[in-house]
């Protein structure tokens, strides 16, 4: 199995819904044993190097596990994040 990181991207400042902060839990239990790393919420973040205009921060992160690539992306696919007005993104963790 190879780990992935899912980052999640949201907008700065912004104060999550009760409903919003109950879906979270159930979508960790879904994938549970997935998770590798349970990850963090972030607070203050900033984009270093990046040219582009961006509307939203980096808000949190945690690592998966899975078979590959695909399946990865298919865990993410039900993310809270994606209802709430937000994005994530994954990438594969190459050993160094």
């Amino acid at each position: 199995m190879t780990h992935y990181v899912l980052t999640f991207r949201a907008q700065p400042h912004r104060t999550p819904t009760a409903e919003q902060e109950a879906s979270w839990p159930a979508w960790f239990s879904q994938i549970g044993p997935s998770i590798a790393d349970m990850g963090n919420r972030v607070g203050q973040a900033r984009s270093v190097g990046y040219k582009g205009e961006r509307d939203d921060a980096l808000s949190g992160y945690i690592v998966v596990t899975a078979p590959d690539f695909d399946a990865a992306v298919a865990l993410a696919q039900g993310c809270p994040i994606l209802q709430q007005g937000g994005s994530l993104e994954v990438g594969e963790i190459v050993p160094a």
